[in-house]
């Protein structure tokens, strides 16, 4: 359901506040649905911009088009500014299982990304009709408009990772998502979105995620708002928020090659305020869990007042899962379940489908044998697949103790957790591992792990409330000692809300 701006965070009022302004001045509105235009069509199309057709940008791919766009799509275009927006999230405990289908448990954060523009549908039948997306992002260097030609899903082509401009692909991704479903109808989408997001980039906090689905529940409220006020009557095949979520991970696999799982993307379009979500990755379902909330034997303020909170730290070490060791993790899932499938036959779809003992038989199989390069690369495989297989286990248990008010428990479970990313899946790095070491080794906290895919980003720790203030001042003192004088930002974090339209009357 849509919010009002006013029922909004102050840190999301303000996104939307600077968003709205980036639109205003940089595509105009006169209210009538027609932009001006500022004809700075800054995007890349590898080159290839087809030049300047009635004053509209017509370059293939991200069209590098210097026309001077006026406004006028020749499509159905809402009169009204839409403005969505889209949580980043933690993972409490369940990390590289997305990927393998078992289990994650995250939440949604206030750290989120704010779209605000116009869209329209445009008749392909319409020989006049042109299809250009445009976007522009306040967090971008520069803060230039990218276009992209939106008129067929051949026409979009994604930016090298090394174009400044490279963020645009999460945006254009999703819409080639979305024109697959709007070309069996004869259709495309013209897209004018200002961006603006407080996600810290490279955390392991989602932004990426976040861009994702904001952008997705903009274009399906495009696409709701044409049938509904302009009478399309498009048969589009939406889904709910399974597909919207699964859309905008097939953009991050396909067009920005990221082999990312399900689950930041999932929790961005199912989150509840106030709680975490146990999601099993096979099936999609999920399940909502607050915190204590089976616990019946305390008043219920009594409970509030003595739960724990999670205090999110950026170790600043940014990390990127587009490229390197991540990639070579999800291969090396693949092929330890190609293994236990050998062994264990076609039951084995996944390593959710593996157990401890099977993990330990192959380790002790392996150990007996001659020790030679195909035996170490054998042995890292089974390290990681029982990282995968016990991570498994101990998200489940972690969702039941954390919902029973078991806090030590939780916190006994995401230590274990962040000693075998370290160990079994190698995925932590120097400061990170200090992080977590501060902080399980500090009076009042329960546990402390890496949270996100790894190779730096953020920890997430288990801390009772009373004692918050004192870890996040321990927390940055000595960790600039013990690294030399980085810097590390600690954040409280609660479970909020999915993504979601926002009513704004500016």
């Amino acid at each position: 359901m849509p919010t009002s701006l006013s029922d909004e965070s102050l840190p999301i009022q303000s996104l939307v506040q600077k968003a709205n302004k980036l639109y205003c001045d940089t595509f105009g509105d006169d209210g009538n649905g027609n932009g001006n235009g500022n004809g700075n069509d800054n995007g890349n199309d590898n080159g290839n911009d087809n030049g300047n057709d009635n004053g509209n940008d017509n370059g293939n791919g991200n069209g590098n088009g210097n026309g001077n766009d006026n406004g006028n799509d020749n499509g159905n275009r809402n009169n009204e500014i839409l403005c969505t927006v889209a949580p980043g999230r933690v993972n409490l405990i369940g990390e590289h299982t997305d990927y393998t289908g078992g289990f994650v448990f995250p939440m949604a954060i206030e750290f989120s990304t704010v779209c605000v523009g116009k869209g329209s549908i445009v008749r392909n039948s319409n020989s006049n009709a042109v299809s250009v997306s445009k976007v522009i992002s306040a967090n971008a260097k520069g803060s230039r408009v990218i276009s992209f030609d939106s008129s067929s899903v051949e026409m979009m082509t994604p930016l090298s990772r090394q174009d400044t401009d490279s963020w645009s692909n999460y945006v254009a991704g999703v819409v080639q998502q979305y024109m697959k479903e709007l070309s069996k109808c004869g259709c495309s989408i013209s897209l004018e979105i200002a961006i603006c997001g407080d996600v810290p980039l490279g955390s392991g906090l989602s932004s990426s995620a976040s861009l994702e689905v904001a952008v997705a529940t903009f274009i399906e409220k495009v696409i709701e708002k044409s049938n509904s006020d302009l009478n399309l009557n498009l048969n589009l095949k939406l889904g709910g928020m399974k597909e919207t979520a699964l859309r905008c991970q097939a953009a991050e696999n396909e067009f920005c090659g990221a082999p990312c799982g399900i689950m930041d993307q999932y929790v961005s379009v199912t989150a509840n305020k106030g709680s975490a979500i146990m999601i099993d990755c096979r099936s999609l379902e999920y399940q909502t869990i607050s915190m204590g909330d089976t616990d019946t034997t305390s008043n219920p303020s009594d409970v509030d007042d003595g739960k724990p909170v999670f205090l999110i730290c950026n170790s600043n070490v940014k990390h990127s899962i587009g490229g390197g060791e991540y990639p070579i993790r999800v291969t090396q899932c693949a092929d330890a379940t190609k293994h236990f499938r050998s062994i264990h036959g076609d039951g084995v779809v996944s390593l959710r489908d593996v157990s401890l003992a099977m993990v330990a038989a192959a380790t002790k199989k392996g150990s007996s044998s001659s020790t030679d390069d195909a035996d170490d690369d054998a042995d890292v495989t089974l390290r990681r697949a029982k990282h995968v297989v016990a991570e498994n286990e101990r998200t489940q248990k972690a969702a039941l103790a954390l919902a029973n008010g078991n806090w030590a428990a939780f916190g006994k479970l995401m230590n274990e957790s962040h000693e075998s990313m370290k160990t079994d899946y190698e995925v932590s790095c120097e400061e990170i591992d200090i992080l977590a070491d501060l902080a399980q080794n500090f009076e009042g906290v329960y546990g402390s792990r890496l949270t996100g895919g790894g190779f730096g980003g953020c920890t997430i720790t288990l801390v009772d409330r009373r004692r918050v203030k004192e870890l996040c001042d321990f927390l940055k003192e000595e960790y600039s000692v013990r690294t030399g004088g980085k810097e590390c930002l600690c954040y409280e974090a609660s479970p909020g809300a999915g993504a979601r339209e926002i009513i704004i009357n500016m």
